[in-house]
Protein backbone atom coordinates (compact mmCIF):
# COMPACT_ATOMS: atom_id res chain seq x y z
CA UNK A 1 0.00 0.00 0.00
CA UNK A 2 3.07 2.66 0.86
CA UNK A 3 4.18 1.96 -2.60
CA UNK A 4 1.42 2.43 -4.03
CA UNK A 5 0.85 5.95 -1.78
CA UNK A 6 4.34 7.06 -2.33
CA UNK A 7 5.77 4.81 -4.95
CA UNK A 8 9.28 5.99 -4.43
CA UNK A 9 9.26 4.97 -1.45
CA UNK A 10 8.16 0.95 -2.03
CA UNK A 11 10.57 0.73 -4.93
CA UNK A 12 14.05 -1.13 -5.37
CA UNK A 13 15.83 -1.98 -1.80
CA UNK A 14 16.58 1.08 -0.53
CA UNK A 15 13.33 2.55 1.02
CA UNK A 16 13.23 5.94 2.50
CA UNK A 17 15.18 7.43 -0.38
CA UNK A 18 13.26 9.79 -0.93
CA UNK A 19 11.62 10.68 2.90
CA UNK A 20 12.81 10.55 6.25
CA UNK A 21 11.02 8.31 8.65
CA UNK A 22 9.49 11.53 10.08
CA UNK A 23 7.68 12.23 6.91
CA UNK A 24 6.08 8.85 6.75
CA UNK A 25 4.39 8.65 9.76
CA UNK A 26 2.36 12.53 9.81
CA UNK A 27 4.47 15.24 9.25
CA UNK A 28 2.45 18.03 7.21
CA UNK A 29 1.88 17.27 3.70
CA UNK A 30 3.50 14.16 3.57
CA UNK A 31 1.65 10.48 3.45
CA UNK A 32 0.51 9.50 6.49
CA UNK A 33 0.81 5.56 7.11
CA UNK A 34 -0.52 3.32 10.14
CA UNK A 35 2.27 3.04 12.07
CA UNK A 36 2.97 -0.66 11.91
CA UNK A 37 3.35 -0.22 7.99
CA UNK A 38 6.19 2.84 9.15
CA UNK A 39 7.84 0.11 11.74
CA UNK A 40 7.96 -2.13 8.86
CA UNK A 41 9.69 0.17 5.99
CA UNK A 42 11.81 1.45 9.22
CA UNK A 43 13.11 -2.35 9.40
CA UNK A 44 13.35 -2.62 5.87
CA UNK A 45 15.70 0.00 6.35
CA UNK A 46 17.75 -1.58 8.05
CA UNK A 47 17.33 -4.54 6.69
CA UNK A 48 20.87 -4.40 4.66
CA UNK A 49 24.38 -6.29 5.94
CA UNK A 50 26.15 -2.77 5.38
CA UNK A 51 24.10 -0.77 6.89
CA UNK A 52 24.04 -2.75 10.10
CA UNK A 53 27.66 -3.05 10.32
CA UNK A 54 27.74 0.23 9.50
CA UNK A 55 25.74 0.73 12.79
CA UNK A 56 27.78 -1.28 15.32
CA UNK A 57 30.83 0.42 14.22
CA UNK A 58 29.02 3.95 15.05
CA UNK A 59 28.16 2.71 18.30
CA UNK A 60 31.61 3.49 19.29
CA UNK A 61 31.46 7.12 18.10
CA UNK A 62 31.31 9.53 15.36
CA UNK A 63 33.83 7.60 12.64
CA UNK A 64 34.98 9.13 9.37
CA UNK A 65 34.25 7.30 6.13
CA UNK A 66 37.60 6.28 5.52
CA UNK A 67 37.59 4.17 8.41
CA UNK A 68 33.98 2.76 7.90
CA UNK A 69 35.72 1.84 4.48
CA UNK A 70 37.82 0.03 6.22
CA UNK A 71 35.98 -1.78 8.29
CA UNK A 72 33.62 -2.63 6.24
CA UNK A 73 35.02 -3.70 3.33
CA UNK A 74 32.77 -2.64 0.16
CA UNK A 75 33.06 -0.94 -2.64
CA UNK A 76 33.20 3.06 -1.68
CA UNK A 77 30.28 3.50 -4.25
CA UNK A 78 28.44 1.34 -1.84
CA UNK A 79 29.07 2.22 1.04
CA UNK A 80 28.18 5.79 -0.62
CA UNK A 81 25.40 4.41 -0.94
CA UNK A 82 24.20 2.55 2.24
CA UNK A 83 25.54 5.85 3.79
CA UNK A 84 23.08 8.01 1.70
CA UNK A 85 20.23 5.31 2.70
CA UNK A 86 21.11 5.93 6.70
CA UNK A 87 21.36 9.49 6.24
CA UNK A 88 17.84 10.19 4.57
CA UNK A 89 16.22 8.02 6.73
CA UNK A 90 17.60 10.06 9.19
CA UNK A 91 19.15 7.77 11.45
CA UNK A 92 22.75 9.27 11.33
CA UNK A 93 24.32 12.28 10.80
CA UNK A 94 27.17 13.61 8.72
CA UNK A 95 29.29 16.55 9.44
CA UNK A 96 31.81 17.73 7.19
CA UNK A 97 35.20 18.49 8.90
CA UNK A 98 38.22 19.69 6.27
CA UNK A 99 38.15 16.80 3.51
CA UNK A 100 36.65 14.28 5.68
CA UNK A 101 33.33 13.48 6.44
CA UNK A 102 32.33 12.05 9.42
CA UNK A 103 29.19 9.77 10.27
CA UNK A 104 27.33 9.66 13.64
CA UNK A 105 24.72 7.80 14.57
CA UNK A 106 21.49 10.36 15.25
CA UNK A 107 20.81 8.94 18.43
CA UNK A 108 21.69 6.51 21.22
CA UNK A 109 18.33 4.49 20.30
CA UNK A 110 19.97 3.04 17.39
CA UNK A 111 22.43 1.48 19.44
CA UNK A 112 20.21 0.41 22.26
CA UNK A 113 17.99 -1.33 19.59
CA UNK A 114 21.09 -3.15 17.64
CA UNK A 115 22.10 -4.05 21.67
CA UNK A 116 18.31 -5.56 21.99
CA UNK A 117 18.56 -7.45 18.32
CA UNK A 118 21.95 -9.32 20.02
CA UNK A 119 20.05 -10.17 22.84
CA UNK A 120 17.23 -11.69 21.13
CA UNK A 121 19.22 -13.06 18.47
CA UNK A 122 21.53 -14.78 21.42
CA UNK A 123 18.30 -16.30 23.26
CA UNK A 124 17.09 -17.40 20.12
CA UNK A 125 20.42 -19.37 19.14
CA UNK A 126 20.79 -20.76 22.76
CA UNK A 127 17.30 -22.11 22.36
CA UNK A 128 18.53 -23.93 19.00
CA UNK A 129 21.64 -25.51 20.42
CA UNK A 130 19.51 -26.59 23.16
CA UNK A 131 17.28 -28.36 21.02
CA UNK A 132 20.33 -29.75 18.95
CA UNK A 133 21.44 -31.38 22.26
CA UNK A 134 18.13 -33.19 22.63
CA UNK A 135 18.56 -34.25 19.56
CA UNK A 136 21.96 -35.72 19.87
CA UNK A 137 21.24 -37.00 23.27
CA UNK A 138 17.71 -38.76 21.69
CA UNK A 139 20.15 -40.29 18.50
CA UNK A 140 22.44 -42.33 21.39
CA UNK A 141 19.63 -42.94 22.93
CA UNK A 142 18.15 -44.77 20.40
CA UNK A 143 21.20 -46.54 18.86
Amino acid sequence: MLGSLCPQIGEGTAPFVSAPLGALVGSRGAVSVPLYQAKAEFFRMLGHPVRIRVLELLQDGPTPVRDLLAAVEVEPSSLSQQLAVLRRSGIVNSQREGPTVVYALASRDVADLLAAARRILTELLAGQNELLAQLRDAEVTAR
